[in-house]
């Protein structure tokens, strides 16, 4: 069983930057992929980022490459996700996951633990 946090959401300008950041709890967090999906209002949870438990690999989706990176500290049990250039369209719920697989995945279904989510509102 895995629990997950997340905080570091907030309010931020458009073009500024957050870092978010999920706690897990257990001791075999290192042994999974974490991923990172997010959910504007009226639209479905979308993917963003994963990456899988030693940290080498990594997947983005289009939409934040080169602004969004993805981390983990197996030692701290924590993942992270910087958030930089930050448009109005980014506005949602940002919500970590776990699973229980070496490798990362951007598939929704593949993850088996869910964060309760932290907002990210960018304003114009």
């Amino acid at each position: 069983q895995v629990q997950l946090a997340e905080s570091g959401g907030g309010l931020v300008q458009a073009g500024g930057s957050l870092r978010l950041s999920c706690a897990a709890s257990g001791r075999t967090f290192s042994t999974y992929a974490m991923g990172w999906f997010r959910q504007a209002p009226g639209k479905e949870r979308a993917f963003i980022a994963a990456i899988s438990w030693s940290g080498i690999t990594t997947y983005y989706a289009d939409f934040v490459k080169g602004r969004f990176t993805i981390s983990r500290d197996n030692a701290k049990n924590t993942v992270a996700l910087q958030m930089n250039s930050l448009k109005p369209e980014d506005t949602a719920v940002y919500y970590c996951a776990a699973g229980s697989f070496a490798l990362a995945t951007t598939i929704e279904g593949e993850y088996d633990y869910w964060g309760q989510g932290t907002q990210v509102t960018v304003s114009s």
